[in-house]
């Protein structure tokens, strides 16, 4: 069964239930992965369907913590109880262990040393994680391993600012 069709069975019992938070949190997200259709103009992949989920999750809880911000607790609760229903339908997130292991592996395969190769290691690292991290907790993780290879690598540069110059001409 696709993801769509189990939301829409999930909607039908929601309204019979009366539940009108429920409701309202999965048709919102029915018109997103529609709309993302519409756009493509074809059938969402499994993928597809999954980046349209955790882009929805990342809006609820952006919109929730512009609620905090603006002493709207009210709101924010229930742009959190959204997120809390997307997340039901996104795959379980990797615990900090794995997520460090998987890092640790790219950064054996890479040999990366610096924080100027992060670039190259996150475009290793996110296809493994497909889903399972949030970018920006992955970019933490790899910043600290990063930064924390170059503490214990000496490849500071050795040659004198004045040589870090362009040659005149």
């Amino acid at each position: 069964m696709s993801l769509i069709a189990r939301l829409e069975e999930e909607l039908k019992q929601a309204m019979v239930a009366r539940d009108q938070s429920r409701r309202d949190a999965l048709r919102l997200i029915l018109s997103s992965l529609r709309s993302a259709e519409k756009e493509l103009q074809r059938p969402l992949h499994d993928d597809e369907e999954l980046q349209v989920l955790q882009r929805e999750r990342k809006r609820r809880l952006e919109a929730a913590e512009a609620y905090r911000e603006a002493a709207r607790e009210d709101l924010a609760e229930g742009e959190e109880a959204e997120a809390e229903l997307i997340e039901v339908y996104l795959p379980a997130q990797l615990s900090d262990e794995e997520l460090q292991a998987i890092v640790g592996d790219v950064l054996a395969e890479t040999g990366a040393s610096s924080q100027k190769e992060m670039g190259r290691v996150m475009s290793q690292v996110m296809p493994r994680v497909q889903g399972r991290a949030d970018g920006k907790r992955v970019s933490a993780v790899v910043k600290e391993k990063l930064s924390a290879q170059c503490a214990r690598s000496s490849s500071y540069p050795t040659t004198s600012p004045r040589s870090w110059r362009a040659p005149a001409t």
